[in-house]
């Protein structure tokens, strides 16, 4: 459904769209594929007439790992590419601020990095019991412009967004309910997250989809204030020494383990 990479899956139930994000071998981790599809999703979604309501969620047991290590390594290397990716991150963080229907994230495993901020962007989010968020971007030596610490001040406090921007902790899905970073914990987050959703598309679709659009304005407005500054940051750290020596040990890294 929708033109999607293989490394994206959607499929409907009736009003309901169920998006996957689907490399289960490598932890949902993401790729140029994936990163491009998370782009071109939203728009396809809204003009998705008959979707009321979707569901995000992971294949496997993981939601998304966050960046792939040679994606990263490409992104080094590549100005053309990195280009592009920073585009598609706007695109992904906008998409979602914009889209029409309610989003309900199943957190059924790590959210790191891009994962992360699928997370702090749906509308409503269940967590498994032993799922986490965080956001390392700065441990790689990046800049978290596309999610995140974007919009982790509208949920919790600053006091509490600095300190996991800075210091990439994990937060456990305990910890995210009580900062309100999420809703709800869930033994089955996928089951809660559909059922949540059944329940949004079965009300009256003008006033779900106008009161999300009300709600979304001060997000959006936010997100806004700072996008571009954080995207021009995040593209300039990509050519830090810093980033260069990181992508260096952990690409060395992975070559050790395959």
């Amino acid at each position: 459904m929708y033109d999607m990479p293989e490394e994206i899956e959607v499929r409907a139930d009736g009003p309901l769209r169920i998006i996957t994000l689907n490399r289960p071998d490598d932890l949902n981790a993401v790729n140029h594929p994936l990163h491009v599809g998370l782009a071109k999703l939203w728009p396809q979604l809204n003009e998705d007439r008959s979707a009321r309501a979707a569901v995000l969620t992971g294949a496997g047991r993981a939601f998304s790992a966050g960046g792939d290590f040679a994606y990263l390594n490409e992104l080094f290397k590549d100005k053309e590419l990195r280009a592009l990716s920073i585009a598609h991150g706007r695109e992904i963080v906008l998409g979602m601020v914009r889209c029409r229907i309610p989003v309900v994230a199943a957190v059924n495993g790590p959210a790191v990095g891009l994962g992360c901020s699928l997370v702090a962007l749906s509308d409503i989010v269940y967590m498994a019991e032993k799922a986490f968020l965080a956001d390392p971007h700065i441990q790689v030596g990046l800049v978290a412009a596309d999610g995140g610490p974007l919009t982790w001040p509208l949920h919790t406090s600053m006091h509490l967004a600095k300190e996991y921007a800075f210091t990439s902790a994990r937060i456990s899905a305990e910890r995210a309910v009580q900062m309100g970073l999420a809703n709800h914990i869930a033994a089955d987050p996928v089951a809660e997250a559909l059922a949540c959703a059944k329940r949004i598309a079965e009300l009256p679709q003008q006033a779900v989809e106008t009161t999300k659009r009300l709600l979304n304005l001060h997000v959006e407005r936010a997100v806004i204030a700072s996008l571009d500054f954080a995207t021009t940051a995040e593209e300039a750290s990509f050519q830090t020494d810093d980033f260069a020596s990181i992508v260096e040990r952990l690409s060395a890294k992975q070559k050790q383990k395959s």
